[in-house]
């Protein structure tokens, strides 16, 4: 009996830069059915557009960081972000934003599909040469009990979190903070995750002990 073939990993790109999401696009479509381009354009317009959520975001952060005092946060779009940056203290920028994954910025295509469907799956892939910015995360994160500490939380999943202490549901969350129910899930599932816990009133219950909400 034959195996059934495996559906394409569904993907947004998101690049400021017009030529690199042409570029992009243009490599990833010549690596076969293995990715299916759902979306592409800038941070601001794709947030800004309602609809299905991809599987997986690819986010070119481009050459330039921004000022110091500019807060960096990763596309927003209801899945797991893989960055690709153009060195080390970009890397340290895109993972404080809440990316799931770093490459350098001039990965072949192949690496790229592999690592693509790697954090699709709820993986973590990082660039080998990456590995100080990944150990000093880890570091931050990981403060004196093995979990993931409030350091970890990306500003958005702050909002939620408050949210959830207020008892608000995946829906009610959504409407307030005007995004789709599927991304508030995805949102709501993080935290869960970074708290190491499983119920949304232990994530509640861990916050608050942890000072970052108020019962």
């Amino acid at each position: 009996m034959l195996d059934a073939p495996t559906a394409p990993v569904r993907l947004a790109l998101v690049a400021e830069d017009p030529l690199a999401r042409g570029a992009l696009s243009r490599a990833l479509g010549e690596q076969g059915g293995e990715l299916l381009m759902v979306t592409s354009g800038t941070q601001a317009e794709l947030e800004s557009t309602s609809g299905e959520a991809p599987d997986v975001v690819l986010w070119d952060t481009g050459l330039r960081l921004p000022e110091s005092d500019v807060r960096v946060e990763a596309p927003d779009l209801g899945a797991p972000v893989l960055a690709l940056v153009a060195d080390e203290a970009a890397g340290e920028v895109a993972l404080t934003a809440g990316a799931r994954g770093l490459l350098f910025r001039d990965v072949g295509p192949a690496p790229l599909v592999a690592a693509l469907h790697a954090v699709a799956r709820g993986l973590t892939v990082f660039d080998p040469a990456l590995a100080e910015v990944r150990a000093a995360a880890r570091g931050t994160s990981t403060a004196t009990s093995g979990t993931p500490g409030p350091d970890s939380l990306t500003p958005r999943e702050r909002e939620v979190l408050a949210l959830l202490a207020e008892g608000l549901s995946n829906k009610a969350i959504a409407d307030r903070l005007s995004i789709s129910e599927h991304t508030a899930k995805f949102h709501v599932n993080a935290v869960l995750a970074k708290l190491g816990v499983q119920r949304r009133t232990e994530a509640v219950v861990r916050a608050a002990r942890m000072g970052l909400v108020t019962l």
